[in-house]
């Protein structure tokens, strides 16, 4: 008999190598009242294992952030949880593969119903917990409203929208350029070199990066105070890069598109995803979002919210802007994202970190994985995934606490990337 679709995908998950395993004398964290020296999350050790255990759903308490209120009747979910008892990987259920995968969440939705629902390290079903980069995707699908009113042009320059921009690095580049992180920038992301620019520079800007006193500097005390001003007076265009040309994922394309939606909408980041978004999607918790150092939202990658919440953004992705019936974002914007080109899948062929990937392409700030299925996420680093799958007719969101920031370049990575996968066509399948 032919292997289904789904029983390939768990092979590939086995021959892949043993699963990592989180170990199960996990140091303390916030252990005792005080916290113990040793125990103790700070601005400092919060992205740091095991520590980030805890930060990430309390992501408010070493962070500024802002609120996002829910409102409106929540969506409560259908419950069929039996549906996935049978699927396995390598002998392991879906939850053990995650929660060996430093996983903190798991949810799945097949259709309109949660088919699975699973918790680690202290997580709940009503704790917000760290986006990170997924926020890009977010911001980017409410960019959409501006698209197809007219307002955004894929085809001209930031610069046109936010004049501050003019003779920046941004200024070369196309709008479409910024949401496909093929803006040819000579600036690298790097999360573990103290030296770099990004440490340096770019993370104390954006307040989610340690460096001594850097909180505490004022406005006229530094060129470079909030995330704008890191824009506007640091960020040089590559000379050997042209625009277009190559995938380089760089979070500071997503702060340049974070500044044109507000100042095109002409409201602060955290009250357009509230209006645009939170209040349509029936979600039951308010969400929040961190902010950098001059207090604007970070449209890069500070988004929280429950796990059940994100599901419920993702199936409105899903159903292509529809949620209960109604329309929250327009329909050809979130069908634009899976119009993937061969100029496309050169652009991510070009990047030698992800030539080899399963990715096919980035495209207005979302990971492709297949433009006929349209499968598709969107990522945050230290392992934040929304997982939709339109043809399948599914949904998961899993958030974690990996020790390696680089979400898809770390091992557990793939492994709960192809676990998903194969239960999304299992489910298919019933």
């Amino acid at each position: 008999m032919p292997m289904k679709f789904w029983q390939m995908l768990v092979v590939l998950v086995t021959l892949g190598g043993a699963m990592p395993t989180t170990a199960q004398d996990t140091p303390a964290v916030m252990d005792g009242f005080p916290p113990s020296t040793e125990s103790q999350v700070t601005k400092k050790n919060h992205r740091d294992w095991p520590y980030n255990q805890w930060a990430f759903q309390n992501f408010g308490a070493p962070n500024n952030t802002v609120m996002v209120p829910r409102g409106g009747e929540i969506h409560h979910f259908p419950r069929e949880e039996s549906r996935l008892d049978q699927f396995t990987v390598d002998g392991a259920s879906l939850g053990d593969v995650f929660a060996a995968n430093a996983a903190d969440a798991l949810v799945v939705i097949h259709g309109d119903t949660l088919v699975h629902e699973s918790y680690w390290n202290g997580m709940d079903a009503h704790r917000q917990h760290i986006w990170y980069s997924m926020t890009k995707s977010l911001v980017s699908s409410i960019a959409g409203i501006l698209v197809e009113s007219g307002l955004l042009d894929l085809t001209k320059s930031p610069s046109q929208y936010v004049p501050e921009l003019k003779g920046s690095a941004f200024d070369r580049v196309t709008v479409q350029n910024v949401m496909d992180h093929a803006s040819g920038l000579a600036f690298e992301e790097n999360y573990v070199d103290p030296k770099s620019d990004f440490f340096l520079y770019y993370a104390p800007a954006l307040n989610l990066g340690y460096l001594p006193g850097a909180a505490d500097l004022q406005p006229g005390q530094t060129e470079i105070y909030g995330v704008y001003d890191f824009l506007t007076h640091f960020v040089q265009p590559d000379p050997e890069t042209p625009p277009g040309m190559r995938f380089d994922y760089n979070s500071a394309n997503a702060d340049v598109l974070g500044w044109m939606v507000s100042r095109l909408m002409d409201k602060s980041l955290n009250d357009i995803i509230r209006d645009e978004v939170w209040q349509k999607i029936g979600a039951e918790h308010d969400a929040f979002i961190a902010v950098d150092r001059a207090y604007i939202p970070v449209a890069t990658g500070g988004f929280n919210a429950t796990a059940r919440d994100a599901a419920r953004y993702g199936m409105m992705i899903r159903d292509k802007g529809v949620f209960g019936g109604e329309r929250v974002l327009p329909a050809d914007w979130l069908e634009h994202m899976v119009d993937v080109k061969d100029s496309d899948r050169n652009a991510m062929n070009l990047n030698p970190n992800y030539s080899q990937a399963d990715w096919i392409a980035y495209q207005d700030m979302w990971w492709i994985l297949d433009e006929i299925t349209e499968e598709f996420c969107a990522v945050g680093i230290h392992g934040q995934v929304i997982y939709i799958n339109r043809s399948t007719d599914t949904v998961m969101v899993w958030f974690s606490s990996q020790r390696d920031a680089a979400s898809t370049l770390a091992p557990e990575f793939p492994v709960k990337l192809n676990a998903a996968r194969a239960a999304a066509n299992y489910l298919a399948e019933q």
